[in-house]
């Protein structure tokens, strides 16, 4: 394996194969095969479902582990791995490439797939079936291909490992196929990726037919330059990945296909998977001229509508999974609004907003991941002891499952921004960037700052107000189930798992400052800007980070002293716990608790234009009614209203050509000669 500045050529058969600079692209390329060997292994001998299940989650973690290995040591050392090979598929080559911004992408990667790994096996206990041993195979395949994709310099290798990525998901949602519903998610989320892939496509065969070539350099050349089609190709890149990373109105797949996956499987999709949605966008932004003023106004639209109804649709879910599929529509919204910010300060020359606004997306992506795989992880522990994921069945879970409600709270406070965690430093940086764009003179800017600040304020409240919900209904108060009421805490790979995520959120959140002048390589690469620039943009949100940590740090060790000075002074006092005052209630029941739809009951209505909820209200009728109901359908409206009818229009015009399917072997051979005739007299009329 050659080092810096060194190249070597191999011959493998009909591979070509060049590398250069150091050993991690070969690092990485162990790691995504061993992550393809143990799925493989797992479905292969998925008729011995323990055996095939220990070598599917050894392929996870020992993959992740290399993946995360070759990643850390990318941002560390700053140079960029460089692996080319020509190979028998005509059209494209194998080019792979480690910079700064794909180590970063692939740390959300790696690093969820090395903790669901470790969850997965206690998670998948008492399912010790075939099914679930082949599950290891689609999830590995995840990882791997999410990884290729990162790494991926040449347009046909790209969409190979798309699909790849597209497909395995839909395994993963159909995991248990019995329910209709699921069924239904699962197809659901395989038209809206597919969607999104034929922009891919058509973007991708237009950028090749311009080019000459496959290879990522060979459209950059043609990009530079040429804003008319840099501006089409950004439109097309927008809504392709935009579908991938959940952008309203393409979202519609999240909050079916990640109540119907395995837990550990919806982290990994939510943490990592719609992640590599925005490093579709940001990769195609590093391929491009200086950008426009308006692909930013366009991101931070995307964003702002994003973050705001992904919140309110969250505010009306009764199902917790389906509740924080939505907070990842919210955060991807809170990401776009960051990227725009960044993208309109380069379009104006101004390089501070432009550093703090890609520092802010960008480190959130890696916050979200953190702070939503352990929220999704939290909630596949909650599945697993009570049996289901329905707010309303649930309640009282603190008591039983008191580390699982310890790092589910660190986790939704770090969602809602909260210090001293880490969902509060990009979301500090998000803000701070959007009032330094407020006091500038420019009124486009002006607007773009007052836009990003109003939006981060709503999010936020909602945000607050969800999780006060989530987490009041779910781990406070008395079971409203017999199931919840026996519930037991998860086992011990999967706390590790959740301990980790949540011990990340407090060290982030922690080291700030830090934090935040680490992103200084991958900002430079994204914005183009040499590193000590970048540096100097950050230094005063760093400085302001640090006084910020030191005044939390002040006042927590206030209050823990004044919590330790009142508990022992109610010792000295001989005070005793009690049951606190029922109101007059001698047996209170679960049924006289907050529910949580009389919780969110007031924000819903305030907002019903926007969420749409139907209600069904069979009010109590005279003095002693003997019955009355109230039933709310929280689905989502774009998935009624929009995509639904289209789903059915398009289900009719299939149908009508069921009539060229006679199911005679004849008939088929007929449609090959006529299809072969037509192509001869096609080629005959070419020049």
């Amino acid at each position: 394996m050659g080092h810096a500045g060194d190249d070597r050529e191999l011959c493998f058969g009909t591979f070509r194969l060049r590398q250069s600079f150091g050993p991690v692209v070969s690092l990485l390329l162990v790691a995504i095969a061993l992550l393809g060997l143990g799925g493989a292994l797992a479905s292969a001998l998925r008729f011995r479902p323990a055996f095939a299940q220990s070598l599917g989650q050894t392929g996870a973690v020992g993959g992740s582990a290399l993946g995360l290995a070759a990643a850390v040591n990318t941002l560390y050392s700053g140079r960029i791995d460089v692996l080319t090979a020509s190979w028998p598929m005509p059209g494209g080559g194998l080019h792979l490439e480690i910079d700064a911004l794909s180590a970063f992408f692939l740390l959300p990667v790696f690093g969820l797939s090395l903790l669901t790994g470790i969850y997965g096996r206690s998670y998948l206990q008492g399912r010790d079936t075939g099914h679930a041993a082949a599950s290891w195979f689609h999830l590995n395949m995840l990882s791997a291909a999410m990884a290729l994709v990162i790494v991926a310099r040449d347009g046909l290798l790209f969409l190979v490992a798309w699909e790849i990525m597209a497909l395995s998901p839909f395994f993963l949602v159909i995991f248990d196929d019995r329910p209709e519903a699921v069924r239904q998610a699962a197809w659901i989320y395989l038209a809206a990726t597919h969607l999104g892939t034929a922009f891919l496509l058509v973007m991708f065969v237009l950028l090749g037919n311009l080019a000459g070539s496959s290879d990522f350099a060979g459209y950059a050349a043609v990009l530079h330059g040429h804003p008319g089609l840099s501006s089409t190709m950004f439109l097309l890149a927008l809504v392709g990945f935009g579908a991938k990373a959940g952008i309203v109105p393409a979202h519609v797949w999240l909050p079916e296909a990640h109540p119907a996956a395995p837990s550990h499987a919806s982290a990994l999709m939510s943490g990592a998977m719609i992640k590599v949605g925005i490093y579709g966008i940001v990769r195609i932004l590093t391929l491009m001229d200086a950008p426009m003023a308006w692909w930013g106004w366009a991101l931070i639209a995307a964003g702002a509508s994003s973050g705001v109804l992904g919140v309110l649709y969250a505010l009306a879910q009764h199902d917790l999974k389906r509740l924080l599929a939505y907070h990842s529509v919210e955060n991807i919204g809170i990401i776009l609004i960051g990227i725009g910010i960044g993208v309109l300060g380069l379009a104006y020359g101004m390089t501070v907003l432009a550093v703090l606004g890609f520092a802010a997306g960008l480190l959130h992506v890696v916050n979200h991941s953190i702070f939503k795989g352990l929220l999704f992880l939290g909630a596949g522990a909650v599945q697993h002891a009570a049996h289901t994921v329905e707010i309303e069945e649930l309640g009282g879970l603190l008591k039983r499952m008191p580390w699982t409600g310890t790092t589910f709270l660190i986790g939704a406070a770090a969602i809602v921004g909260l210090p001293p965690l880490n969902g509060f430093v990009s979301e500090f940086l998000l803000v701070y960037s959007g009032y330094l764009g407020l006091i500038e003179p420019n009124t486009a800017i002006a607007s773009a700052g007052l836009v990003s600040i109003v939006s981060m304020g709503l999010i936020s409240g909602l945000a607050a107000a969800c999780f006060a919900k989530a987490f009041g209904v779910v781990f406070l108060g008395s079971p409203r189930s017999h199931e919840a009421g026996e519930a037991r805490e998860a086992a011990a790979p999967m706390l590790v798992s959740m301990a980790v995520l949540a011990l990340c959120c407090v060290a982030i959140g922690a080291a700030a400052p830090w934090a935040v002048q680490s992103l200084a390589s991958v900002v430079g690469t994204v914005s183009h800007l040499p590193p000590p620039q970048v540096h100097a943009a950050l230094a005063p949100v760093t400085a302001s980070l640090t006084a910020a940590i030191v005044v939390f740090a002040v006042l927590a060790g206030v209050a823990l002293v004044a919590w330790i000075l009142r508990a022992r002074r109610l010792a000295i006092a001989g005070v005793r716990r009690a049951p606190v005052w029922g109101c007059g209630f001698q047996r209170p029941t679960a049924r006289m608790q907050y529910t949580a739809s009389s919780f969110a009951q007031p924000l819903v209505t305030q907002f019903r234009l926007l969420i749409r909820n139907r209600e069904v209200l069979a009010a109590p009728d005279g003095y002693f009614p003997t019955s009355s109901s109230y039933v709310s359908d929280s689905g989502d409206p774009f998935l009624r209203l929009l995509f639904a009818p289209t789903f059915r229009w398009f289900g009719r015009m299939t149908r009508r050509i069921y009539v060229v399917q006679h199911g005679h072997i004849h008939v088929y051979v007929l449609y090959v000669a006529a299809t072969l005739i037509a192509l001869i007299f096609w080629g005959s009329l070419s020049p």
